[in-house]
């Protein structure tokens, strides 16, 4: 389980977090949508300890991140896996190398082993013959898939989503959204995935909250957020449906 409690972030004079709190359940899908700038992709950085929080806990299987001496970090970090913007792949590398990177830094699997587990991770996100292709050679929806498959090939307790949809035309975002519900149902990992995309957060979330203003205004599932009558809930969808001309049901 991961568990926040009165997280506080700030940049400057920018306030990113300003107490903020909320649980992750084992198993649980939680979606944390906001407007660009709220500190969605800090929310992640500071889970995985790539950012320090001003003060406040973060607690990972009841580990609270701030008492982890190096060494208790690095194995705290491997139980998870991140999926990026850009999918984050190695340019020089071929796609089974990008895959198998992460199997090979661990040095506990041999090269059959990692082979093995590199293809089964490819096969899981339906590339099976571009594994000696290199990421310049794949669209946008393709190296998102390798970057899903790296991630699952690491076999995390935690999958951290971080805008998997931005920049994918409509087919290639739903395609990718059932994937990630797929490796959901699949593995029973804990996800949390930052998401200002309505249609993939609503699809995903087993708990959805809004970031705004350096907390949460609202945590709840989808149908509540559907009838939530908070003003920050009801700006963020109607600044939504005005951007896009969706008619949401």
């Amino acid at each position: 389980m991961i568990e926040i409690k009165n997280l506080h972030k700030s940049f400057g004079d920018l306030v990113v977090f300003d107490g903020a709190s909320i649980h992750v359940e084992d198993g649980q899908s939680l979606v944390v949508m906001g407007k660009s700038g709220q500190g969605k992709s800090v929310l992640l950085k500071l889970i995985t300890r790539l950012l320090y929080p001003d003060s406040g806990n973060i607690y990972i299987d009841g580990e609270d991140l701030g008492s982890l001496n190096p060494n208790q970090l690095v194995k705290c970090r491997l139980k998870f896996g991140m999926l990026f913007q850009s999918a984050a792949l190695f340019d020089s590398l071929n796609i089974c190398d990008n895959v198998g990177i992460g199997l090979k830094a661990k040095n506990r699997y041999s090269d059959s082993e990692i082979d093995s587990k590199v293809q089964e991770s490819l096969q899981r996100v339906g590339l099976v013959d571009v594994g000696q292709k290199f990421p310049a050679q794949l669209s946008g929806g393709m190296r998102k898939r390798v970057g899903l498959a790296r991630v699952v090939a690491m076999e995390p307790k935690y999958i951290l989503y971080d805008e998997p949809t931005t920049g994918l035309d409509p087919v290639t975002s739903a395609q990718i959204a059932m994937l990630i519900k797929e490796m959901q149902d699949d593995l029973k990992v804990t996800s949390i995935i930052v998401t200002h995309d309505i249609p993939t957060g609503f699809f995903l979330a087993d708990k959805i909250v809004l970031l705004d203003q350096g907390n949460f205004s609202f945590v709840g599932s989808v149908e509540e957020m559907r009838k939530s009558e908070l003003k920050s809930v009801q700006d963020f969808i109607s600044g939504y449906k005005e951007e896009t001309d969706i008619k949401f049901r």
